[in-house]
């Protein structure tokens, strides 16, 4: 991260300098340098991202990005010292927001002498000024490209009734997104800052500093006092490596939600361990959406959007076919219900061959069988469009035997306009 020291001997310097400029000699100078290489070096200006462009905020601006990126917007448009006022208040609710305290340093010293880049300070490593440099970009980004209010993702095809909201990660755009459940469907509610895997996205295996790409679940939520200050104010685990992660041999464990340290605001959009992090103020507010157990975690490494109805084709489509499953289940023709799922089914450690025999001898000792199942949530897998992943309740009975679990199935289309079977399933 920044090296704060060299940051504050910087406005120091910066400061007792500019004392001995005219005022208007010193707009002009500032103009000349801000313009032309920190604006530049976001690569703001080349882009249009910010300069002239009023509707790119949003109103009223809160928070502490909000007042960054119209700090941002703000220099662009020649209006530094509002912009410096701007950051300064800003560091004086979130004095450990290292992008700001860079900015300020810029601004001051772009008062006394010409800065060739973004962090021409003292005291700052290159490395650092880089992860600063992308996490400037990857805020700004996000106000250049608003969340689509009238898409969606692609994944949420149903939210159960119990599940309150779901989590939407976009490792590419360095953002997290909360969805409400408005009966079974999804309505954007908001979204945040966030880093991930220092080798960015896809994780195979222990230690490789990726974050993983895939339908997750909440496990737990672990309390700060059992935490280091590393993880900030609170934990989630999520089920990493899940049931398909296994099957496709990826490894490792502990991916987690989690804050930063205290002496930390945000870290780079690349910079952890695989976890998705957010900032403690983020974190507090996202944690009282986070069901254990129920909440949906899914992370892609770039978000695909489609208009709110056009989910409720493959909705349907997969509802018939959960419903002839169970019908099946309940009609005692083995062979029926064995045929909805697919030749690559697996749970646990048996194949669909060793799981049929079983179903058969069990099946051989019922007269009768009802099953219902409620609460059935849909969520297509990322970067696919012939996986879903599907929880519901079950309640079970027959002549010999009743039981209501929660279960998890993997369904999978066999070919692109092919049927679509179950390829996993499992109590939860």
């Amino acid at each position: 991260m920044a090296d704060t020291a060299g940051t504050g001997r910087a406005m120091k310097s910066a400061d007792s300098l500019i004392t001995h400029k005219h005022p208007d000699y010193r707009r002009l100078f500032i103009t000349a340098t801000i313009l032309t290489s920190v604006i530049a070096a976001f690569g703001l200006l080349a882009s249009g991202a910010l300069a002239n462009d009023h509707s790119a905020l949003p109103e009223p601006v809160t928070g502490p990005e909000m007042q960054l990126v119209k700090s941002l917007q703000e220099i662009a448009e020649s209006r530094m010292d509002s912009a410096l006022s701007g950051v300064e208040q800003l560091l004086k609710t979130n004095p450990n927001f290292r992008l700001a305290q860079l900015i300020k340093g810029d601004l001051l010293l772009a008062r006394s002498r010409p800065i060739s880049n973004m962090g021409d300070t003292a005291g700052l490593s290159q490395q650092h000024i880089t992860d600063l440099r992308e996490e400037a970009l990857a805020r700004v980004q996000h106000y250049r490209e608003p969340v689509p209010r009238n898409m969606t993702p692609k994944y949420l095809v149903q939210m159960p009734p119990e599940q309150n909201y779901a989590i939407i990660a976009d490792t590419s755009k360095s953002r997290l997104y909360i969805y409400e459940n408005v009966g079974g469907r999804a309505r954007y509610l908001a979204d945040y800052y966030i880093s991930s895997g220092k080798n960015g996205s896809q994780k195979l295996k222990e230690g490789d500093k990726k974050t993983p790409i895939g339908v997750y679940f909440v496990t737990a939520n672990v309390p700060r006092e059992k935490l280091t200050d590393f993880y900030g104010g609170a934990a989630f685990p999520i089920n990493y490596p899940n049931e398909w992660d296994r099957r496709n041999g990826r490894s490792g464990s502990g991916i987690w939600i989690h804050g930063t340290p205290s002496d930390t605001y945000s870290r780079p959009p690349r910079a952890s361990d695989g976890c998705v992090v957010l900032a403690n103020e983020d974190l507090h507010t996202v944690a009282k959406r986070l069901q254990v157990g129920i909440t949906p975690v899914i992370i892609s490494d770039e978000i695909e959007w489609i208009k709110p109805g056009d989910a409720g084709v493959l909705r349907n489509k997969l509802i018939q076919h959960l419903e002839n499953w169970r019908r099946d289940w309940e009609s005692g023709n083995i062979e029926a219900y064995i045929g909805n799922y697919g030749r690559d089914f697996f749970s646990g450690s048996q194949n669909l061959a060793e799981w049929s025999q079983h179903k058969r001898q069990v099946n051989s000792a019922k007269n009768w069988i009802k099953v219902g199942i409620r609460n059935i949530g849909m969520f297509l897998y990322p970067g696919r469009d012939d996986l879903m992943v599907v929880n519901f309740d079950q309640e079970y009975s027959s002549n010999n035997h009743s039981n209501r679990i929660k279960k998890r199935q993997y369904w999978m289309r066999e070919s692109k306009k092919g049927q679509w079977k179950i390829i996993y399933e499992s109590a939860v």
